[in-house]
């Protein structure tokens, strides 16, 4: 008798652990289009991202560079202070958009040239996205409005 309630608990135990498992590798998998890593411009020449990886790209947009194409389509250069990269972008920019201010974009690169989705720029003229924040304070070039 025992030994019956005792398989069976083995039994319940496997079959829980056995679907604990695949719910987290099905989570797992539905996540993984949804993440989108951020990478300064310093991080992208140290480490270049693999091939058709989607990421975000942060920092401040490069005085001098913004050039606006036919259409829609702008290109500038965003730096963090150690390195630059050129971005090219279809869409409506947000309307805080200008040389000098922060801004993220979502895309992925394609050769040389960040290919960008999306554009973010801050919501007001005090707003830097903390990740911005954080690359530029790494390369020495963040200097804070409020002081």
């Amino acid at each position: 008798m025992k030994s019956l309630k005792k398989k069976r608990r083995i039994q319940v135990i496997a079959i829980a652990a056995g679907a604990l498992f695949l719910s987290t590798v099905l989570i797992g998998y539905a996540l993984q289009d949804g993440i989108n890593l951020y990478r300064s411009p310093s991080e992208m020449s140290e480490r270049p991202p693999a091939a058709d990886e989607v990421f975000r790209l942060g920092g401040l947009v490069e005085e001098g560079t913004l050039q606006r194409g036919t259409g829609e389509t702008v290109s500038f250069s965003v730096t963090d202070g150690g390195a630059s990269i050129r971005v090219v972008y279809t869409g409506v920019l947000p309307d805080l958009f200008s040389e000098g201010q922060g801004m993220i974009g979502t895309g992925r690169m394609e050769g040389e040239t960040f290919v960008a989705d999306e554009i973010l720029a801050k919501h007001d003229e005090n707003y830097m996205p903390r990740e911005v924040i954080d690359s530029l304070k790494e390369q020495g070039v963040y200097e804070d409005p409020n002081s």
